[in-house]
């Protein structure tokens, strides 16, 4: 019997530091990700994890 694996990936619920606006973005996005009312970069792509330059609310299970 085979172990079905889980995925390392998650998402993160983030609050813009300029607007506030809370938002929900992939914790391992491939392009960069902007609030969506103001246009502030909220995270960049490492490679692997994003770098969050925003405050983290939550975990998304």
């Amino acid at each position: 019997m085979e172990a079905i694996k889980e995925p390392n990936s998650k998402f993160v619920k983030v609050r813009c530091p300029k607007c506030k606006n809370e938002q929900i973005i992939f914790g391992k996005a491939s392009t960069e990700i902007k609030c969506l009312v103001c246009g502030k970069v909220l995270a960049d792509p490492t490679g692997g994890k994003s770098k969050v330059k925003a405050r983290i609310l939550e975990v998304l299970e």
